[in-house]
């Protein structure tokens, strides 16, 4: 079937773009092995190479430079590497021209993925709806390249792609949501101090775990002197305790609703009266109810009565489409893994987490959560062989190390002990030592991981001034966790980007 065959692309999406970490004080699983930490195996020699890039109807030229950059401590001993492909527009005015760095999340992930599905001059090339074609595996220019509006710099954090650390207790302090900010914001002041660009106008775009970092590194480097005319926010969590509910925490499964509304719209099992309007404005009425009504039923716990209970579970089914028995038994509440199991059992199917419009088999129909996920079906060998071949064939960087796409880093310290990891605090630092930085935050509606109503709450509450709220931009789009690897979606991310960068340099 269509929907199962293009699972088969946003097969990265799970484990390469967005693994959503389980709570910090949640203990390791038992007889677990350890995972074996990459080191500095070699450091190859940097890489720099000229291009050209047809792109609306004239010619872009380009110089791509493939290499690592060395991380020191403070007695100026190098510490690590971390491997970086940045792209610089060949024009005289190169100082003053817009510089964006750009990654992935994870934790774990290298920045693969949004540089050769989204923002890079050469993308991997998939169907124009996002499926994957037939090997052999294809490169082909980007047409949607943000090349155009800013040079790019593409970062593999510690542990991730070629970047290695020199011995494993300096990995794990870099494995962890301080280390990971303080070294790739080193990495970005020595980016900027190398290539003469203090007087660029500066952005950051990261995506999923990267927006976690993008937020971090807002407020770390304001307090160096470094402050971003701009950063953009794909698919974002910033508060992980938006999206990890427990019996008592109960917010979560509030933000969460919205979400659950668009995916059974989409596969028709909402009532009639909802399911012939258009999305936006039952997401308007899901969003209303999930605050009003159904966080407010679950703040009662046992005190809520017998005829209450019975209208939540009226509009629960209502906005979620799945069965009431369920939802009874489960005393009103379920997580993500349960409601991609039971939206479409009744047709033996289960509906991905990072994109609920995509569905996979599931012929032993009576488990409580789904033998597999649709979306975490591995496609790397698309990414994967393009990539590499373009390293070696077009920007002449050689090596035999491992290229860690996901899960090279030691375990993730995110330390807190009783509560759960957050940068907003550090955004709004940010926000108030620079009220010239703006903002743009960019959610799919279909998207389990990162929904975008638990991101609307965590702007609302973040005790910004009501005039930093004006700097916040806000664009939607009917596609999963990674918009950009549809072709309509990933051309209206680069006019939005487009637009944003204009906006946010003065004049």
């Amino acid at each position: 079937m269509k929907t199962a065959r293009l699972s088969l692309v946003y097969a990265l999406l799970l484990l390469f773009c967005f693994t959503c970490p389980l709570p910090a004080q949640q203990a390791k699983k038992k007889n677990q092995a350890p995972k074996a930490i990459p080191l500095v195996e070699s450091v190859p020699e940097n890489s720099s190479t000229k291009h050209t890039l047809q792109l609306d109807g004239k010619t872009i030229e380009y110089t791509a430079t493939a290499g690592q950059m060395p991380i020191k401590n403070r007695n100026g001993e190098v510490e690590a590497y971390i491997f970086y492909i940045a792209y610089t527009l060949d024009k005289k005015n190169a100082a003053t021209r817009p510089l964006t760095f750009a990654f992935n999340g994870g934790p774990g992930s290298a920045s693969i993925w949004v540089h050769m599905g989204g923002m890079g001059p050469r993308i991997a090339r998939l169907l124009d709806n996002g499926d994957m074609p037939p090997p052999p595996f294809q490169l082909v220019d980007n047409q949607a390249t943000w090349l155009d509006q800013t040079d790019l710099v593409f970062i593999d954090p510690v542990g991730t792609g070629y970047s290695r650390a020199k011995t494993e207790e300096i990995a794990r302090k870099y494995n962890g949501v301080q280390g990971d900010i303080q070294s790739v914001g080193e990495f970005i002041r020595l980016y900027i101090q190398h290539n003469q660009r203090w007087v660029s106008p500066l952005f950051i775009a990261g995506e999923s775990y990267g927006t976690f970092r993008a937020a971090g590194l807002a407020g770390h480097l304001i307090d160096q002197g470094i402050a971003f005319n701009g950063i953009c926010l794909i698919s974002t969590i910033l508060d992980y305790g938006t999206v990890r509910a427990t019996q008592n925490a109960t917010l979560p499964y509030s933000l969460f609703l919205p979400t659950y509304t668009a995916d059974a719209w989409y596969h028709k099992k909402l009532p009639p009266d909802l399911q012939k309007r258009d999305l936006q404005s039952v997401l308007k009425e899901a969003e209303h109810w999930a605050m009003a009504g159904y966080r407010a039923a679950l703040d009662k716990g046992d005190r809520l009565s017998p005829s209450e209970r019975r209208e939540v579970l009226d509009q629960l089914v209502r906005f979620t489409g799945l069965d009431r028995n369920y939802l009874d038994m489960n005393e009103m509440r379920f997580g993500v893994q349960q409601f991609t199991r039971q939206l479409l059992r009744d047709r033996k199917l289960t509906i991905g987490r990072l994109d609920g419009r995509l569905t996979g088999p599931s012929p032993l129909n009576a488990g409580e959560t789904a033998e597999f996920d649709p979306s975490s079906t591995l496609i790397r060998p698309p990414f994967q062989a393009a990539y590499f071949n373009y390293l070696q064939t077009e920007l002449k960087y050689n090596t035999d190390m491992t290229y860690y796409v996901s899960g090279g880093i030691a375990p993730w310290d995110y330390g807190v002990q009783n509560g759960y990891a957050e940068t907003a605090s550090a955004l709004r630092n940010a926000f108030a030592k620079n009220p010239h930085m703006k903002v743009l935050v960019c959610a799919s509606y279909y998207d389990l991981a990162t929904p975008y109503f638990a991101v609307q709450h965590t702007f609302s509450h973040m005790g910004l001034h009501p005039d930093m709220h004006k700097n916040i931009s806000w664009r939607y789009y009917e596609a999963g966790h990674m918009m950009y690897i549809v072709r309509d979606c990933r051309a209206q991310l680069m006019r939005d980007m487009a637009e944003f960068i204009q906006g946010s340099v003065a004049k």
